[in-house]
């Protein structure tokens, strides 16, 4: 309440939930702590991060992070500083350089800087026993041109790179969310496309006011399942033939059709005759 008994207005297009940004003046007096992580990245990886390592520092110099490169061991690692204000940027400041090791390009990584925005690795080695199912699999997740990957980042507000064993995601908490859920399911056989045509329709339904509160369930695509188990197949009953003791007679030699024919008999040139004769 503010004094003199006059409530504090909230305008109406305020979003409540919205969490004010976090400046400098806010913390004058800066971190007490020293903090530090670091992360290895793969060999193909050296020549990338040498180019953008320049940015990399400047970018995270801004919130006051101090970032090292070393090439000997293969590693990335970023530190606190005396000058850092935010005690949450170190937490961001690893992400970064997470997203780094993972083949995602500083451009989107360093977007993981902003408060609103978080990322994801998603781990799609060991979903899948079989080598060349993982690769077809996997596969199906960027689709032909990456034509799925591309209407899976515009559904969800997120960038998403395939790369390895891993999914890199980056983007709002939603969009992670969901990104996660049709990884999963792509990997447990489940198509992409059933989960972006239910996107597709949710958003087409949200603009109509009429149907905003209502059950939107008749709508929605429903997935059908078409591998039966063997187990639930019917059983076909198999009908018995009369009973035969006798094993049945061997299939006959080329001998024992000429001698019943009577060609085994007869002479060569006799022979040629014959089949000179069968051919015209």
């Amino acid at each position: 309440m503010a004094s003199g008994g006059e409530s504090s207005k909230v305008p109406e297009d305020a979003d409540p939930w919205k969490v004010p940004d976090f400046t400098k003046d806010d913390n004058p007096s800066g971190v007490v702590c020293e903090s530090s992580f670091a992360m290895l990245f793969p060999k193909y990886r050296e020549k990338y991060l040498k180019e953008v390592w320049p940015l990399v520092k400047k970018t995270l110099g801004e919130h006051g992070v101090e970032a090292e490169l070393d090439v000997i061991e293969g590693s990335m690692i970023v530190k606190t500083t005396k000058q850092m204000w935010d005690p949450y940027i170190i937490i961001k400041a690893r992400d970064l350089i997470k997203l780094l090791s993972r083949s995602v390009p500083f451009e989107q990584a360093a977007r993981i800087l902003e408060d609103d925005i978080a990322c994801d690795i998603i781990k799609i080695g060991g979903m899948v026993r079989r080598k060349d199912r993982f690769v077809k699999r996997r596969q199906r997740l960027v689709g032909p041109n990456g034509a799925t990957l591309k209407a899976m980042e515009i559904l969800t507000d997120c960038y998403v790179l395939v790369q390895g064993n891993t999914v890199s995601t980056l983007g709002p908490y939603r969009g992670l969310k969901q990104v996660r859920k049709i990884v999963e399911d792509c990997m447990n056989n489940i198509h992409p496309i059933y989960h972006i045509k239910t996107m597709m329709i949710k958003r087409e339904l949200a603009k109509d006011p009429e149907l905003k509160d209502e059950n939107w369930e008749r709508f929605l695509p429903k997935l059908v399942n078409k591998n039966i188990s063997k187990r639930k197949q019917p059983r076909v009953k198999r009908t018995k033939g009369e009973y035969n003791p006798f094993p049945p007679a061997p299939p006959k030699s080329k001998i024992d059709t000429e001698l019943e024919t009577g060609e085994y008999f007869l002479k060569e040139v006799d022979k040629r005759k014959r089949k000179r004769k069968e051919q015209a």
